[in-house]
């Protein structure tokens, strides 16, 4: 059939078509025999592409950004929990002094004519340093809005940012002091006495666990307990009660052992909370062995405290600070800002050492 046929043969089945209820105004011919290999009739194809095959979507369309945002925790700040906290001075204060006063004399024979016999008084003065830190805060336009597209808002994790290292800095001095200042820590200050040697255990060493197994039986955690406030006892010749107020300062890697069950059904932590009913028991990092994963550790190995916290109305000690967050003026540039925030820390003022006791390598 050729093209004239073709055309001829569409309108003739016009009424047809249109009988059956196809109407076709615009189509004029039956395709015909010649055509149907003939390419070069498709003037509206092209034999090629002009850009790149694609089958997809841009990837963002199908992406899905939860509306909710997770912030990444810490471990919290104990030292102000464990030992108390007190401001002492302010942001211009370099040095702080601590009087001290201790009672000496001695009696003689009595006598009608005799002089001897005194009573006097020994006043010291020990000081501490304050270590003032800071950081910046800074931000801009732009910065703030790209953010603001994933609806996070910049400048306030910036200022949460802040808070945070602030507090996490402050936490690591009260533990630990600053080096190459008269400002000491809970863990370090020289005037602690020397740790005890964890008991020997039936299982063999002297820690509660070795690799995360228990090592140690509900007595002996129990026994090592005892023996850190017989060490208490001495230091103040028999000054303290078991009754007194006392936090029991412990490793996070061994906090477990306090749920040792005894071969009489006692667990460790009842017994305790027998023998010292006014004992609370607090857990840190900072007491936990240094590793890699544990910068703030104690490098020779697991450490834990007991601090009586106060005798005759006198406190055994308390963290201190001069400032402990000060936010100087916002600073405004061309297209952004910056703060400076400040604080400044004494450590922790360890004032009666001989109401702490501690034991390393548990």
């Amino acid at each position: 059939m050729n093209l004239h046929e073709a055309m001829a043969a569409y309108r003739s089945d016009k009424p047809l078509r249109e009988e059956h209820g196809v109407i076709l105004p615009d189509d004029a011919m039956y395709v015909p025999d010649n055509w149907g290999r003939n390419f070069n009739l498709a003037l509206d194809a092209l034999p090629t592409l002009a850009t790149t095959a694609n089958s997809g979507i841009p990837a963002f369309l199908s992406t899905f950004v939860d509306p909710t945002v997770y912030e990444i925790l810490f471990a919290p700040n104990k030292a102000a929990i464990i030992l108390g906290e007190k401001r002492v001075g302010d942001w211009v204060m370099d040095t702080a002094m601590f009087p001290t006063v201790e009672q000496t004399g001695e009696v003689s024979s009595y006598s009608d004519y005799a002089n001897s016999g005194q009573a006097k008084a020994n006043p010291t003065f020990p000081q501490r340093q304050a270590y003032m830190y800071q950081l910046i805060k800074q931000y801009g336009e732009r910065e703030m809005a790209r953010v603001a597209l994933a609806k996070i808002n910049w400048q306030g994790e910036i200022d949460k940012a802040a808070n945070t290292i602030m507090a996490k800095f402050l936490n690591l001095v009260y533990f630990f002091g600053v080096n190459n200042l008269q400002n000491y820590g809970l863990i370090n200050d020289p005037n602690l006495t020397a740790s005890l040697t964890p008991s020997t255990k039936a299982a063999g060493g002297v820690t509660w666990f070795v690799n995360g197994v228990p090592n140690a039986t509900a007595n002996e955690v129990y026994n090592d307990v005892l023996a850190l406030f017989q060490q208490v006892v001495n230091q103040t010749a028999g000054l303290v009660s078991m009754d007194e107020r006392m936090c029991l300062a412990i490793p996070t890697s061994v906090m477990t052992a306090l749920d040792f069950i005894n071969t009489f059904g006692l667990v460790v932590r009842k017994m305790l909370k027998d023998s010292f009913p006014n004992m609370r028991i607090e857990q840190a990092v900072q007491y936990n062995q240094k590793t890699a994963a544990n910068p703030q550790g104690v490098a020779g190995g697991n450490f834990i405290q007991l601090i009586v916290e106060s005798v005759e109305g006198q406190d055994a000690g308390y963290c201190s600070f001069n400032e402990k967050m000060r936010m100087h003026p916002i600073i405004r540039e061309l297209s952004a800002y910056k703060q400076k925030v400040s604080g400044g820390a004494w450590g922790a003022i360890i004032r009666m050492p001989s109401l702490i006791s501690s034991m390393l390598g548990v």
